[in-house]
């Protein structure tokens, strides 16, 4: 793999004190972030060969990931247990390749590792497995769980005492068809759970297709206010509008918070943008030049 670290977090994240102070925010830096997951999702959608990869999924969410592991998530490296870390669970597992780019800037794996997405005797599967020591909380694939895990843990951590902590789960709007996820909505709500936050990568695309012809959602922001949430919508691929979703204040009663953050399957790679077959397919060498051609050009040119 090459060597594309520029946008390696020069120091993990240590602990914090029991009320950490705001993370400083560098739009410019979660942009750099954000190319370098980008070119790891293809040089891992390129390693997995036949296999192929859900690169389209993986893409739609990487400014999502670079901001939460550059300026939001607490957490610290070198003691993965640390109790007051915040806890992260990607509910659109298939959505693994810019999961672990995003760990790998964090510092969890190191960058070589990538190489053996899908591998045999590999870490880094199609779907992520728990491995707390790498930053994953839980494993994830089975669409429609991650909500009600996050309810769980946030349960618990209050349970315990901390009122620090939060728990952010990544969703595909493909994926809330599942009646599950409402139930965890519903329950999220009903026990006043402020420290949880669900992400909507609403793409509009999944595995059949459009969203909208498949199973339509609506108005997503008034059924997430319906069941008692706090509700932001915003560009999912503007870094500074999803820092600010997820660290503005709220007001008023205690609730969790759900951003709708409107993305692009594909997001950055030309042939794979909105196109059905990029939920998960093989790329080759051909493709692949061409759209690590694309990171590198400048805005606005081919």
């Amino acid at each position: 793999m090459q060597d594309m670290t520029a946008a390696t977090i020069e120091e993990p994240v240590r602990a914090w004190a029991s009320r950490p102070e705001p993370r400083e925010f560098d739009a410019e830096r979660c942009r750099a972030a954000a190319k370098q997951i980008r070119k790891y999702v293809l040089q891992m959608s390129l390693g997995a060969g036949p296999q192929g990869a859900h690169a389209g999924g993986a893409l739609s969410m990487v400014e999502i990931l670079s901001v939460l592991y550059l300026s939001v998530l607490h957490y610290d490296v070198k003691n993965p247990l640390w109790d007051e870390r915040d806890r992260f669970i990607l509910s659109k597992g298939h959505g693994s390749p810019s999961f672990y780019g995003a760990l790998c800037l964090a510092g969890f794996i190191e960058e070589k590792e990538l190489a053996t997405f899908k591998a045999n005797e590999t870490r880094l599967y199609g779907h992520p497995a728990q491995n707390l020591a790498m930053g994953i909380e839980f494993s994830s694939g089975s669409l429609g769980q991650g909500l009600s895990l996050g309810v769980g843990s946030a349960l618990a951590l209050k349970a315990r005492g901390n009122d620090v902590s939060r728990v952010f789960v990544v969703l595909g709007d493909g994926e809330i068809n599942e009646g599950s996820v409402w139930e965890a909505a519903m329950s999220a709500a009903h026990f006043g759970l402020s420290n949880v936050v669900a992400i909507v990568d609403r793409n509009g695309m999944q595995y059949d297709g459009p969203t909208a012809p498949v199973m339509d959602s609506g108005d997503l922001a008034a059924k997430w206010r319906s069941f008692g949430w706090t509700v932001r919508e915003i560009d999912g691929h503007d870094v500074t509008a999803v820092h600010d979703a997820l660290t503005a204040p709220t007001s008023g009663p205690a609730a969790p918070l759900a951003i709708i953050a409107r993305t692009i399957r594909g997001k950055g790679v030309s042939f794979m943008e909105n196109a059905r077959a990029w939920h998960h397919s093989r790329l080759t060498q051909a493709m692949f030049d061409q759209a690590m051609a694309e990171q590198d050009a400048e805005p606005g040119k081919p």
